[in-house]
């Protein structure tokens, strides 16, 4: 292994002008000095054109090395569309209204370097900003592996989290069908490929939750991809993972069942 892998790092993006500079900066402020940086913007008509091309002008260590400007088929097209291009050893993608710590990618790569057969390397922690960018609240998911995501919890850290590029390319991408849990569907089929590695001493990432993100509006639609994602890789009914999906399903009915009223 080379003392410095190549890491890419992916962003998808569609009318996020409002964000994807503080996406970008994120990216080019990474400590690690060997970054490939690929954008792929799904036609955007806001401000999004000219805020990357100010960051393209910009000198320094890292630089936005591909940008993308044109139709895709959604979210997961155009990650996809990064991934086939992608160079380094190991992939990941920041969504244009996310960010990246500093030593994010630095730290990454340390954990890769100590167990280089792993799929999957996330940090375990991730904060949550609002829509300013402050800091609200934070998430710490330790995930042992598949099973757990099938028996016990779905949830995962997308955000600063990076895989095996051979093995992203061997199961074939994310699944372009999938609207919202592509990540989560992804993370299990590599699973089925090798073991995931965590940080688990800190946060290396923001994960934006604001009004009309898609986390945030998904509603129904984002629960019932789970629900279909976990049991078509093999979950039961009535695991625990599963029933937490009925669950907030309910919590959902019962939400805007109150609010026509």
């Amino acid at each position: 292994m080379p003392e410095q892998p190549l890491v890419t790092i992916v962003t998808p993006s569609f009318n996020q002008g409002e964000f994807i500079g503080e996406t970008i900066q994120s990216v080019l402020n990474q400590t690690y000095p060997n970054i490939e940086y690929i954008i792929v913007d799904g036609g955007s008509t806001d401000q999004t054109r000219s805020v990357v091309e100010q960051y393209r002008q910009q000198p320094g260590p890292h630089q936005v090395n591909v940008f993308i400007q044109e139709k895709d088929r959604g979210q997961s097209d155009a990650i996809n569309k990064g991934f086939r291009l992608a160079k380094g050893q190991l992939v990941g993608w920041i969504n244009s209204d996310d960010v990246l710590y500093p030593d994010c990618v630095e730290r990454i790569v340390a954990l890769y370097r100590q167990k280089p057969d792993g799929a999957i390397y996330y940090s375990t922690q991730t904060d949550l900003i609002d829509r300013q960018g402050r800091v609200f609240d934070g998430r710490d998911i330790p995930i042992s592996g598949r099973s757990h995501l099938l028996h016990r919890n779905y949830d995962i850290v997308q955000q600063g989290s990076f895989y095996a590029t051979s093995l992203v390319r061997a199961v074939d991408y994310l699944d372009e069908s999938v609207q919202y849990c592509m990540d989560l569907d992804l993370w299990l089929r590599l699973l089925e490929r090798g073991p995931i590695y965590a940080v688990t001493d800190g946060p290396l990432s923001a994960f934006r939750i604001w009004e009309t993100t898609k986390t945030t509006t998904g509603g129904n639609r984002f629960l019932t991809d789970i629900k279909t994602i976990l049991l078509r890789h093999g979950a039961s009914r009535w695991s625990p993972s599963v029933r937490h999906v009925y669950y907030e399903s309910f919590k959902a009915f019962v939400k805007q069942t109150l609010i026509r009223r």
